[in-house]
């Protein structure tokens, strides 16, 4: 499981636009906000990304970057973004099935699903704070907003 104070595993993926997106690439650059999720087109899952949404000023800026990550595929993430209307990257955890899921601690070895694990990585590639969630419990993003504003 990774802890606060360690390196962030490094991984790249696909969006739902096909770009690949790599977490490195931010290093020096944003922080990065990644929210693992269960699945989309359920409603914790909507609930809480429209919550980024809606106030994504806050997760994508000049600062910050938000990675929302499933284990569902690309041609999924695409349908879900476009209908939600998600500018974020949603990022395919697909194949090799939850790998980075995996890497960070957070897949459901019994479902095959992420947990609802939030990381926060700062510029530097390090964790600065996580919370991890069952899969039925929402996440509350007062939280990220506060860890996001004591960041440099």
């Amino acid at each position: 499981m990774v802890d606060v104070g360690d390196q962030a595993p490094d991984f790249e993926l696909e969006d739902q636009d096909r770009n690949r997106v790599r977490l490195s690439s931010f290093r020096g650059v944003k922080n990065v906000v990644i929210v693992f999720y269960p699945l989309s087109f359920t409603g914790v899952c909507q609930g809480e990304l429209c919550a980024i949404r809606d106030e994504i000023a806050d997760f994508s800026n000049d600062d910050v970057q938000t990675l929302a990550i499933s284990v569902d595929s690309r041609p999924t993430h695409a349908k879900w973004a476009a209908e939600q209307g998600y500018t974020f990257p949603l990022l395919a955890d697909f194949w090799p099935h939850g790998a980075v899921a995996q890497s960070y601690g957070v897949l459901d070895d019994a479902s095959g699903l992420s947990l609802r694990g939030t990381f926060i990585v700062d510029k530097q590639g390090k964790v600065a704070y996580k919370v991890v969630n069952a899969i039925p419990d929402a996440r509350d993003q007062t939280e990220y907003r506060k860890v996001l504003a004591s960041l440099p």
